[in-house]
């Protein structure tokens, strides 16, 4: 044990008479001379300034982007769907729910002793359409067909086949038709319209894609026939079995049979019409060329 204790005091004694060693005060051996590495113009990259060894990226000359060094590309490789072909050009229609319809008019919102098109509809907050966003209209949807009990005469773009019966179930009539981008806005925000003091135009014919749907009876298209109408709302009361209501005969048989002409826009107002806002007066043209181009 005693030498034990002699030798821990002699290494200690050792330690104590050492120089203390730190990162601050390491320095080169006396008489060494000191070499500094070349660097490059890169910041820490070396004599090959970041760029590596050797290669395309090396010596400035980089390929395109997307570029995969020769073999065929992704975008190559993937094939082509013609699910997305024309979707721009593709029209959309903003849905409207029965359900959605019926609660608009028990809050007073939409009025259902007039008829009703898009304008009631937009001002009664029921629906958005932007037709600068390739909105062509509304699509009337089938929820809510089961509690839907109001009597209206609507017009929409689009409807189904249980939608028309579950409108006409209650003595209502339904219309789809077809508005241009240009009478679409008009329709949807009319007094702006109006302020600027223009004549209202004809609204247009829908395009070859279009005209056979509002064309068919079935679809109650503003195209078709008047008796070939009657005859598929007889056809329908049957194939879904109610009793179809006599719409001559009812005490709102003026509001249920007002329809638009095919050129017209607005109800009772014409094309060429001028709707004088502030002197709160409606302008009619008289000139026979004038006349003559806004005949329907």
């Amino acid at each position: 044990m005693s030498v034990s204790k002699t030798t821990g005091g002699k290494a200690s004694d050792i330690l104590k008479t050492l120089p203390r060693i730190t990162l601050a005060n390491l320095r080169p051996n006396p008489g060494a001379r000191k070499t500094e590495r070349r660097r490059g113009r890169g910041l820490h990259g070396g004599c090959k300034s970041g760029r590596g060894h050797k290669g395309q990226r090396q010596r400035g000359n980089r390929p395109r982007l997307g570029f995969e060094g020769g073999q065929t590309p992704f975008y190559l490789v993937i094939p082509k769907y013609g699910y997305n072909e024309g979707h721009s050009r593709r029209p959309q229609y903003q849905p409207l729910s029965l359900k959605r319809l019926q609660y608009l008019i028990d809050v007073g919102r939409v009025d259902p002793t007039h008829p009703i098109d898009l304008t009631q509809l937009v001002n009664g907050r029921g629906v958005t359409v932007q037709p600068l966003k390739r909105d062509y209209g509304v699509q009337l949807v089938e929820e809510g067909a089961d509690i839907f009990s109001a009597k209206v005469n609507i017009e929409v773009q689009i409807a189904s086949e249980g939608v028309i019966a579950a409108v006409e179930r209650n003595g209502g009539v339904i219309t789809t038709s077809f508005y241009d981008p240009i009478a679409l806005g008009i329709l949807c925000k009319p007094v702006p319209f109006f302020l600027r003091g223009q004549p209202i135009p004809k609204r247009m014919f829908p395009g070859e894609d279009m005209i056979l749907y509002y064309a068919d009876a079935k679809n109650r298209g503003y195209l078709a026939d008047s008796d070939q109408v009657r005859q598929a709302r007889l056809e329908l009361a049957q194939k879904y079995g109610y009793v179809l209501p006599d719409i001559s005969k009812d005490e709102v048989h003026q509001m249920l049979a007002k329809r638009k002409d095919p050129r017209q826009i607005f109800f009772g107002l014409a094309p060429g019409w001028v709707v004088n806002m502030a002197e709160k007066k409606i302008l009619k043209p008289t000139d026979e060329k004038l006349l003559r181009y806004y005949n329907s």
